[in-house]
């Protein structure tokens, strides 16, 4: 199998063409938060793609209604659940997923939840409300400390297979800094920072990490946000190409808005967009 993702020099942005594309068939690709949203999404474009697709979530009702649906389809499929902030749970899942299908090779953490509040909210000088350590912690833990771990893990039973992989981290926009997310705009943050760590770490494994920023995303995540909030992201449509390609069709508009299947490489910014294709020393031959 050729590069997950073509270097700088083999694809042209702007909607172009690539000289080079991914080939997935036969491939393990696992996605935490797989039951629904940008994973569901994601989970659905490996299958078409040949890919057998090990979904991971904390709820066992949108996991097996997406292990259905691409079985449907004709996708091979495996689901588990667990929750990623879980240290046990994570490891005795990777262990399942080796048992059952051989090896791994792609990672995708795209588990997240959101908790927003202002850090604190004040009305004719006196305090309102502030964020709670709960709010911040229960997204720490599953943003971050999910990622830590599900991408550790992985990485571990990678360097025992021997045969390389990648590993790729959903971060966003938000990294750079939303009222009203303290907790999501730090985890965010830091996954992408994590990335960056990861690649000079594990590249001499044959190991590869890239980060997607999406943008706003039509999901169910976004019904918990408030319905004034929601309206400000509504700006915009960006139709976006394959998500391990890693990288917009088109040049988003201000406050991008994307659509399932599509929605997993969707990014503001291309300054934001993957770093998988910079971050390669070394190219695995899977």
């Amino acid at each position: 199998m050729g590069n997950v993702a073509p270097r700088n020099a083999d694809y042209k942005r702007g909607g172009e063409s690539e000289s080079k594309s991914m080939e997935v068939n036969g491939k393990i690709v696992v996605i935490t938060g797989g039951g629904r949203g940008i994973g569901r999404a994601m989970a659905e474009r490996f299958g078409r793609d040949g890919a057998q697709v090990a979904l991971l979530d904390v709820s066992a009702a949108d996991l097996e209604a997406t292990r259905a649906s691409l079985e449907a389809a004709g996708v091979t499929a495996r689901s588990y659940e667990v929750n990623v902030a879980n240290e046990e749970q994570v490891i005795a899942t990777m262990d399942r997923i080796i048992s059952d299908l051989g090896r791994l090779d792609v990672m995708i953490n795209n588990a997240g939840i959101l908790r927003d509040a202002l850090l604190v909210k004040a009305k004719d000088g006196a305090i309102v409300s502030k964020m709670s350590l709960a709010q911040w912690q229960a997204v720490i833990d599953v943003n971050l400390t999910g990622v830590f771990l599900c991408g550790r893990e992985a990485a571990e039973r990678m360097i025992r297979l021997g045969n390389g992989g990648v590993i790729i981290n959903i971060s966003s926009v938000s990294r750079h800094g939303n009222a009203g997310q303290s907790n999501y705009s730090a985890a965010k943050a830091a996954v992408a920072a994590l990335t960056v760590v990861w690649a000079k770490e594990l590249a001499r494994y044959g190991i590869r990490t890239g980060t997607i920023s999406p943008g706003g995303t039509r999901t169910d995540i976004l019904a918990t946000m408030r319905p004034d909030m929601l309206a400000k992201l509504l700006r915009g449509e960006t139709i976006c190409n394959y998500p391990a390609r890693l990288r917009c069709k088109a040049p988003s508009p201000p406050g991008p808005w994307c659509s399932p299947p599509d929605a997993g490489s969707c990014s503001s910014s291309p300054t934001i967009s993957s770093r998988l294709p910079l971050l390669s020393r070394r190219s695995p031959t899977w």
